[in-house]
């Protein structure tokens, strides 16, 4: 007989499973509401989850999980992005809750669902059922699909609850800033509602004001997801914040200064994961105990022929990623960078994660990124874009030359009024190339 996994782990029905405006939604609530959803949903194989609203996105992903359809989890709501999605996989349709450009596929709308409390056993879901497929960029440009199983998305929503709440996830509340279509925010707000004991606000606050009300509308203790930009935002804006549990970080690098400051701020430790869309969250630390991170049990890690190899209980085969890394004899690791990462100029060896750390620790510089602009012309001398309103480009120039070796001073280095961030905070490569080519010439 196979193995199957709770659709919730631990059920319990009247336990709250969402948070909407306040007012929580019990998990024989969701339950009802999934499967009265899963009744209306097109015969398919696979659902492209467009919903934005977390408790949307929740209700349409359970209720796929249902019917045994598999969830199509797009980088990005742009429509060529999604036309790219449903092409590569024909015959899937759209699950979205707000206006969506026509792309030649059939949709159906979110909305409320209001649905009696299900009152049978929690459903029992094979373990090995692809539940989502999440998509990387490839060397190409196009999506490349990463299947992720039930098995591996209820395990690793188990080991990240472990983590960072122990035994007392039951009644934690988690707030979010990212979306959950990125694996971070599917398996750190959705997963941990299904699988990790906890409850989950339905919005996806951006605005530190939002983030603030969002906290508000739950009880504690409380759960906060989120990024760095984010965290930068919320240290800033100088808020009284309700009390937090914890703050979660990723999708980037996040520098002690800021973990610091948005832990005074915030009033909560902040901790980071380190993972990638391949592999999933593999290890964590709290930013202000020191660079080594701390894998998740079982799970192992090993450098090779400029890849590291990933093998751990909740992984349905092992994982290749372009990540270097330092193993440890405690059985921590230093990340080094990603091979990616890793530049040469004039015979020596720089990361642009640690120049561009140093770049943001010039005084006057709010944010800014270090990159190499056209590297398959085998140029590797680094460019950069900075939002540094009081310094001139000159003397942002001076003062990083006071920190890195001249062979890697940025050339050209560029004053911009803001960095082209996505939802994530991220950089997309393309964004950055135009904004340090804008205006020129």
């Amino acid at each position: 007989m196979s193995e199957s996994l709770p659709l919730i782990r631990d059920y319990s029905p009247a336990a709250p499973l969402l948070w909407r405006g306040g007012v929580p939604l019990s998990q024989a609530g969701f339950l009802g509401a999934c499967q009265r959803l899963s009744q209306q949903l097109p015969a398919a194989g696979h659902a492209i989850n467009l919903c934005e609203d977390r408790g949307n996105f929740l209700h349409a992903f359970g209720a796929a999980l249902w019917r045994g359809q598999v969830s199509l989890l797009p980088q990005s709501r742009v429509a060529g992005a999604v036309r790219e999605v449903a092409r590569t996989f024909p015959g899937s349709y759209l699950l979205c809750d707000g206006e969506f450009e026509d792309i030649g596929v059939p949709s159906l709308r979110i909305g409320a669902l209001e649905a009696p409390a299900f009152g049978g056993a929690v459903p029992q879901l094979p373990a090995a059922q692809a539940a989502a497929i999440a998509f990387t960029s490839g060397s190409t440009g196009g999506p490349q699909p990463h299947v992720k199983s039930w098995r591996n998305l209820a395990l690793t929503a188990q080991m990240c609850s472990q983590r960072f709440l122990g035994n007392e996830a039951r009644g934690v509340n988690v707030i979010a800033t990212v979306p959950p279509q990125h694996m971070y925010g599917l398996e750190l707000s959705v997963m941990m509602a299904l699988a990790g004991g906890c409850a989950i606000h339905a919005g996806r606050p951006f605005f530190a004001e939002d983030v603030r009300a969002a906290l508000a509308e739950v009880p504690a203790p409380r759960l906060l997801v989120t990024t760095p930009v984010h965290l930068k935002a919320l240290a800033a804006a100088k808020l009284e914040f309700p009390a937090i549990r914890k703050i979660i970080s990723a999708t980037a690098p996040l520098s002690v200064a800021l973990a610091q400051e948005a832990e005074v701020a915030l009033g909560a430790p902040v901790h980071e994961i380190y993972g990638c869309t391949e592999a999933g969250s593999m290890c964590t630390r709290r930013t202000l105990d020191g660079e080594r991170w701390l894998p998740y049990p079982g799970l192992r890690m090993h450098h090779h022929e400029g890849m590291t190899h990933v093998t751990g209980p909740h992984l349905d085969a092992p994982v290749a990623t372009p990540d270097v890394i330092e193993a440890q004899d405690d059985g921590s690791i230093v990340l080094l960078g990603r091979s990616s990462d890793m530049i040469k100029v004039a015979g020596k060896r720089a990361s642009l994660t640690a120049l561009t750390a140093k770049l943001l620790a010039i005084p006057g510089v709010e944010d800014g990124a270090m990159f190499v602009p056209h590297p398959e012309r085998g140029d590797s001398r680094p460019a950069a874009v900075v939002v540094a309103p009081s310094l001139s480009e000159a003397q942002i120039l001076a003062a990083l030359a006071q920190a890195v070796d001249p062979v890697f001073l940025p050339r050209p280095l560029k004053r911009v009024a803001r960095l082209p961030r996505n939802a994530l905070g991220k950089l997309p490569s393309e964004e950055l190339i135009r904004a340090l080519d804008a205006d020129r010439g």
